[in-house]
């Protein structure tokens, strides 16, 4: 086959793809975004990835690393397509079969998600159905290329001298002529004359119009218009559906239903924020973090739309009574208030995976009261309506702190992307044990009897918060001038406080900062140190001491399995 030939086949492969994933995302409207085939096999590929990948596109993308991930299935599904679009032009059951297969991928992530039910396949089915049938236009349909270029074959030309057999050779049968359509045989035009020299070329075939006939591996160009439009109108659709079903996904979420809760006001209020507690710096973290700025990690491809009418949280396992709240339940109870810093454990060393908020919610360790937990259940399963799970310390949720489980987050209802209607709130705990989002279950349970989404997937049963600390300013490779420079950033050692934060250049002497005042323990804290700046490239460090007197290790360490560690250190220019 010609560059040419497979360049439109793969065209018509990838455009087949576009529209069986395109149509599928209004199919999915009426069955769960989460139903849709891309969504539903990335889903599946974010939970059968080895963790040093997840790992690598969290460093690489960050809080984009979903979307990294749709980006790049798509493009490995338009590869995959673009050859069976070639596949299909040699035999078009080939093509066919490829359609399917990607068909039936989609149908076995969708069903086999938690929660799924059979009307989840019918997004992979639909599309399936309608990519292949473009599949077929554009290869034995009125779609197709007249002819497909294929390269002509090359022809075989005599020895100089020879004769070309004028008939068929002994022992073989020869095919009768093929009748006129007047029934009458077609005669056989004698052989031209062979010169010595070799046989002659017969003259180039002359269209009607006086030109030279196209080759039968050229394309005709009416063809080919027919061809590249019709492809561009079914790419356009595909595109044009794809988003619009988004679109109409969203508008059938639950945005309408959170902008019309009234919280109420706290029984307990959180404590105001001291005066002096944010130090206002230019590239310094603010000391309350904004709902729109605060980091999201998480194994949700798709946002989950819960509405907040049909929720309900289940208490049950080892209890002596199991419990159901509904959301108004939660609203009708005394609801406390508080400050607490959130951190994500794959937050390397000066990463910005943490923030601090202002939550409202119900105190867990009630709730756990009530149920009346056996002795023995030392793991309370959280579990999100997605089906991931954590697993958090029982005595971390009745020890005193303000464990919550939260309804409101900086003064309104939880963001959806942050666990809307309900999550789980724990200082002190990294988020994989402890924050679960869109959260529907709480199941006391033994560590001995079960592990959480991230424990078999190499991170620790238990995630206890870091001693940790950060340079926010200067940034690294920052050029300074010389004289006074304000060195500032944020520690933190969530439920222990920190004590006292230290800084040091090119390996002097340790420096004690100024620390800023805090709300509480909860929460982290700015600090900052005045350095009179000489020429030179110079390198910072700063490290953190908790209330408990533990400083902050040297040692560097990867995130997994429980948390980086090491001090984080910048290098400035000074001229």
């Amino acid at each position: 086959m010609s560059t040419t030939s497979r360049r439109y086949a793969a065209l018509a492969g990838i455009t087949a793809a576009a529209v069986a994933i395109g149509i599928a995302e209004p199919v999915a409207v009426l069955t769960g975004p989460r139903s849709a085939p891309l969504v539903a096999v990335g889903g599946v590929v974010v939970d059968a990835v080895p963790e040093s990948l997840k790992q690598l596109a969290i460093d690489l993308f960050g809080t984009a690393d979903k979307i990294a991930l749709l980006v790049g299935t798509g493009l490995l599904l338009g590869g995959f397509a673009a050859l069976f679009g070639v596949l299909a032009v040699r035999r078009l059951a080939f093509g066919l079969a490829g359609i399917a297969a990607f068909g039936v991928i989609g149908v076995a992530a969708a069903l086999t998600r938690s929660g799924a039910d059979a009307a989840d396949a019918l997004p992979s089915l639909v599309g399936a159905g309608l990519g292949g049938l473009v599949l077929w236009l554009f290869i034995d349909g009125p779609f197709e290329l007249d002819p497909w270029p294929w390269s002509p074959p090359t022809p075989i030309v005599p020895p100089a001298g020879s004769v070309p057999p004028a008939g068929p050779a002994r022992g073989s049968r020869a095919e009768p002529p093929s009748p006129t359509p007047d029934g009458l045989p077609v005669p056989v035009t004698p052989a031209a004359p062979v010169s010595p020299a070799g046989p002659v070329t017969p003259a180039a075939p002359v269209a009607p119009g006086g030109q030279p006939a196209a080759r039968a591996a050229d394309v005709d160009p009416e063809s080919r218009r027919r061809f590249l439009t019709s492809s561009g109108v079914l790419l356009g659709t595909a595109v044009a559906a794809g988003l619009g079903g988004r679109w109409l996904a969203g508008r059938r979420g639950v945005s309408a239903a959170r902008d019309a809760i009234r919280l109420p006001a706290p029984v307990a209020p959180a404590a105001a924020v001291p005066a002096g507690a944010d130090l206002s710096l230019a590239q310094l973290a603010p000391y309350v973090t904004s709902n729109l700025g605060f980091y999201r990690i998480d194994t949700a491809l798709v946002v989950p739309q819960v509405d907040p009418d049909s929720w309900r949280l289940r208490i049950h396992g080892r209890v002596g009574t199991e419990r159901t709240y509904t959301y108004a339940d939660l609203l009708a109870r005394p609801l406390v208030e508080r400050y607490v810093t959130l951190a994500c454990v794959s937050n390397e060393v000066g990463g910005d995976l943490i923030g601090n908020a202002r939550w409202l919610g119900v105190p867990l360790r009630e709730l756990l009261d009530e149920v009346e937990p056996d002795a023995d259940a030392d793991q309370v399963v959280g579990r999100s309506v997605d089906g991931w799970t954590c697993g958090t310390p029982t005595a971390a949720l009745r020890d005193g702190r303000d464990a919550l489980l939260a309804v409101g987050m900086n003064g309104e209802p939880l963001p959806v992307e942050h666990g809307f209607p309900v999550r789980m709130v724990v200082p002190g705990l990294y988020g994989y044990v402890s924050a679960c989002k869109w959260v529907t279950e709480l199941e006391l349970t033994r560590f001995a009897d079960f592990d959480a989404y991230w424990v078999p997937r190499g991170w620790s049963v238990e995630g206890p918060i870091k001693t940790q600390s950060r340079i926010d300013t200067p940034r690294g490779r920052n050029r300074l001038t010389t004289g006074p420079v304000t060195i500032a950033g944020v520690a933190w050692a969530q439920h222990r406080g920190i004590r006292q934060v230290e800084v040091r250049v090119d390996d002097g002497e340790w420096q004690q900062a100024e620390l800023a005042p805090a709300v509480s323990v909860d929460t982290w804290v700015q600090w900052s140190w005045r350095w009179d700046a000489t020429p030179g490239e110079h390198r910072l460090q700063v490290r953190a001491t908790d209330a408990t007197g533990e400083t902050q290790t040297e040692r560097t360490q990867d995130v997994v399995p429980d948390g980086a560690t090491g001090w984080h250190t910048v290098t400035v220019t000074v001229r």
